[in-house]
């Protein structure tokens, strides 16, 4: 069965071997964040409505999840804002009582997290990352480029809200991008709300991939220590690399495995490797096939080439 809303496995830096559930189509988000791996948005809203076939998603996930692959997490994250799909509470509800061995984990922007239907919906996961990148409002206007209703203190609500409601782990994301909000006014406000927040882990973050914006680049190591010593949290990491360890994926459909991955986030040549499990001489043929085609295209990130995908 080809898979048009599930994605991966892929191997995540923060959860191991995920599965990936796709909600919205390319690229609907009520942000259009300059560091985005999935490119700039085309629908800028915070309208919740089913954007994807809600029980179509569901057999999906039973098809591939009957024969029991090993899995971390799966995990709602692809091309744009998860908690926009108003059927996101169904999908979870499905895994809990279908597939009850799985942890589940949410990606995403904590810009929806002032609805009360929002966080009763998210309410049955093991785990919410959201993110918040600035406090200032210019900043945040600057980095998120959010939908006019989003604003840093609405969202610092919602999840102080989230948290006295959610009985899961909340591990609270900061992306840095240097000379924006590595100062050391913003990372003091962002201390502060991570204060009222009271995420169980704060993850420090950085330019991995190519975003939708060329300039930014990633925040150096000693930065990225500065900040997590400034950070009022005892437990405040810096994200690391992906991990190493293959995962498991049958060769068959390796083309559309590619593409099906490419299109929700750029990947290196490595990258891609430890998602199809095969070497990497074996997926650079496919990968040449590919760019020959017109299908995806090369390059260059911090990690070398990467490969994207063409619309």
């Amino acid at each position: 069965m080809m898979y048009r809303y599930l994605f991966g496995p892929v191997p995540s830096r923060r959860l191991g071997v995920s599965l990936g559930i796709d909600l919205v189509p390319l690229k609907v988000c009520s942000f259009n964040c300059i560091f985005c791996e999935c490119g700039r948005t085309t629908d800028l809203t915070v309208e919740r409505r089913e954007y994807v076939p809600t029980a179509a998603v569901i057999r999906e996930l039973d098809d591939y999840l009957r024969g029991g692959p090993h899995l971390d997490y799966i995990t709602f994250s692809g091309s744009g804002e998860p908690t926009l799909h108003a059927g996101i509470g169904a999908v979870i509800s499905h895994i809990r009582a279908a597939h009850p061995s799985y942890r589940i984990a949410l990606l995403t922007n904590g810009s929806l997290f002032s609805d009360p239907a929002v966080r009763k919906d998210v309410r049955g996961l093991d785990l919410i990352i959201p993110s918040l990148n600035a406090v200032s409002p210019g900043l945040f206007a600057r980095i998120n480029r959010p939908h006019a209703s989003v604003t840093p203190e609405g969202i610092i609500d919602g999840l102080v809200a989230l948290r006295g409601e959610f009985c899961g782990e909340l591990w609270l994301e900061i992306f840095i991008i240097p000379g924006i909000n590595d100062t050391p006014e913003e990372i003091a406000l962002l201390s502060a709300a991570v204060g009222r927040i009271r995420p169980d882990r704060v993850q420090l973050n950085t330019l991995d991939r190519p975003g939708a914006v060329g300039w930014v680049q990633p925040a150096s190591q000693a930065v990225l220590d500065w900040i997590a010593a400034a950070i009022d949290h005892p437990a405040v990491e810096v994200v690391g690399r992906p991990s190493e360890a293959p995962v498991p994926v049958l060769p068959e459909g390796i083309p559309d495995l590619i593409l099906g991955t490419l299109r929700r986030r750029p990947c290196t040549l490595d990258d891609l490797a430890r998602i199809c499990g095969l070497r990497a001489s074996e997926v650079r043929k496919y990968c040449s096939v590919l760019v020959a085609e017109g299908k995806i295209s090369e390059k260059t990130g911090d990690r070398g080439i990467f490969y994207t995908f063409n619309p």
